[in-house]
């Protein structure tokens, strides 16, 4: 047999990826650097082995089951996973991705670990994903964040359920929208009643859809008598029982496909514990949120990250009509422009989590970090996880019939794609939410600008894509129904600034001629065939 590519196996998937490694070294202060660095390297290996890449096909290819009832017709409401599901969250909790919060470093150590973990795997990411933006929401109560912070935080994973003060280490998950509403949470109907024990309730009615359903507790958000407020649902009460918590059906999902996501139920018993105030649930709720959201940004920058290095691994081997296809011209500006792509994803991911370290720290630029928050978690969740499903489609095409075949992993990573733009609101909610952050003070506005414009002066094309976006922000009239085109170029002038003051100058010079500049056309591999394609391709190659 020849003329065929081998696997992608047997690399660190952390130290193949310059733009990542980059990043990190980029942020996190000097001190903090070679542990992070030995860290990640361990957990890149590990990532690029052949056995987690078999473990990710198996917990896939042997979907999660429910399981409703026990062999005596004991109601039990359990869902069983694979060994292999086991064992991918075993390694990324052991990693530290459920650990972040106050911890020096924490979100950009994170961050990279996310990106490197979810490549031969994105499922098992959902339920790393809430355990640990749950944090902030469970501070509110700082009685709760007491007994539950410790356990969500915990390096161990045990998949047996149990109490908070029996488990090693917990997961929480999250339940928020309902049949009739969705993403408008203020129509939800789940009624919470108090009980005579202050802050304690029992919930009746419905979720339709709840995230990694045997996770340890979950937000909930209900209406409570004075309206909609945030709960935290235990599966295992402090008495060793079984919280009343009904699994309806497990949704049978395009992709995802290793993640249990389910419907459930509340009769009236199921008890729950209120977190913050009656009334604020959207509140105290929107720090998990806003975390989530990242993540989204992060999980989409690790498919396209994997599709651009199988991509030009494939090319790199594979020769049609005289010579390598990485060799051929049209090929080069195709991978050019995915490599590109993914870059400029990773980038804009990374500088969102030194952000959150920052606000954590609570220094001196605490207050303008928390500002830019706002307004550009919202704008980079909607654009780079609406760029993710045509990027790895034609990342898909560049390995041709080998592309679309299941074998490859290129159509686990497609089907993947468009999770991340509809998890945690879709990008109509994304849009609308950069429209609300506008309008909620000049101190968000200012802290944009801020960012964007310490690239000013650099390159033209970037100069002339701000000022062009400083007309649109100076008008918010009828902004609703423009609202996707605006935040599309706030996001691509947020990238262009990144890439030009920290990528290679290659790099930046590409974002900003095919991007900003007018001179790239819709499909990718559009790109001025004057750059220097070929340096970005061999920036994204994998050497093994």
């Amino acid at each position: 047999m020849t003329n065929q590519a081998p696997p992608l196996v047997g690399y660190d998937v952390f130290t193949s990826d310059r733009a990542l490694t980059e990043a990190v070294e980029r942020h996190l202060a000097p001190e903090l650097l070679a542990e992070a660095r030995d860290e990640l390297a361990l957990l890149g290996r590990a990532s690029g082995s052949e056995q987690v890449r078999e473990w990710g096909e198996l917990a896939n290819a042997f979907p999660p089951r429910l399981r409703t009832h026990d062999r005596y017709g004991v109601r039990i409401d359990e869902v069983r996973f694979h060994p292999a599901w086991h064992r991918l969250l075993g390694r990324s909790v052991s990693a530290g991705l459920t650990d972040a919060w106050g911890r020096p470093g924490g979100h950009v150590r994170r961050a990279a670990g996310f990106v490197v973990a979810s490549q031969p795997e994105a499922g098992h990411g959902c339920p790393l994903s809430m355990t640990h933006a749950a944090v902030p929401a469970l501070r509110v109560e700082p009685e709760l964040a007491a007994v539950w912070e410790p356990a969500a935080t915990s390096h161990v994973y045990e998949k047996a359920l149990g109490t908070v003060a029996e488990k090693p280490g917990v997961l929480l998950g999250m339940a928020m929208t309902e049949k009739q509403g969705g993403s408008d949470v203020r129509t939800n109907r789940t009624e919470a009643r108090p009980l005579a024990a202050d802050g304690e309730y029992v919930l009746t009615g419905h979720k339709w859809f709840c995230s990694a359903p045997m996770s340890d507790a979950f937000l909930v958000l209900a209406q409570a008598p004075a309206g909609l407020t945030c709960f935290l649902v235990p599966r295992v009460l402090a008495d060793g029982s079984r919280n009343p918590f009904a699994l309806q059906r497990l949704k049978d999902k395009l992709g995802n496909r290793s993640n249990a996501s389910a419907e459930v139920e509340f009769d009236g018993t199921t008890w729950a514990r209120r977190v913050g105030e009656e009334g604020r649930g959207i509140h105290t709720i929107m720090g998990m949120v806003a975390a989530t959201r990242l993540d989204c940004v992060l999980g989409s920058a690790a498919l396209m990250r994997q599709a651009v290095a199988q991509a030009v691994h494939h090319c790199a081997y594979r020769e049609a009509f005289g010579g390598p296809l990485v060799e051929k011209p049209l090929m080069r500006n195709v991978l050019a422009d995915l490599a590109l792509e993914s870059e400029a994803a990773t980038v804009l991911g990374m500088r969102l989590a030194a952000a959150y370290d920052a606000v954590d720290a609570d220094g001196g630029d605490a207050g303008r970090e928390r500002a830019l928050l706002r307004i550009a978690v919202p704008a980079a969740k909607y654009w780079v996880t609406k760029r993710c499903t045509p990027m790895v489609a034609e990342a898909l095409e560049c390995l041709g019939g080998n592309g679309y075949v299941e074998e490859s992993g290129m159509p686990r990573l497609l089907r993947e794609s468009p999770l991340n733009s509809v998890w945690e609101g879709s990008g109509n909610v994304q849009a609308l939410d950069v429209v609300r952050a506008l309008r909620a003070g000049p101190e968000v506005l200012d802290a944009f600008l801020r960012e964007v414009g310490a690239a000013r002066g650099a390159d033209h094309r970037l100069d002339r894509a701000i000022r062009g976006l400083l007309v649109e922000l100076a008008d918010l009239e009828g902004i609703e129904a423009r609202a996707r085109r605006l935040v599309e170029r706030m996001a691509l002038v947020l990238q262009g600034s990144l890439l030009v003051r920290w990528a290679p100058p290659e790099v930046a010079d590409a974002f900003c001629a095919g991007r900003l500049g007018g001179d790239g056309g819709s499909a990718f591999g559009t790109l001025p065939h004057t750059l220097d394609l070929r340096a970005l391709v061999e920036r994204a190659r994998v050497a093994v």
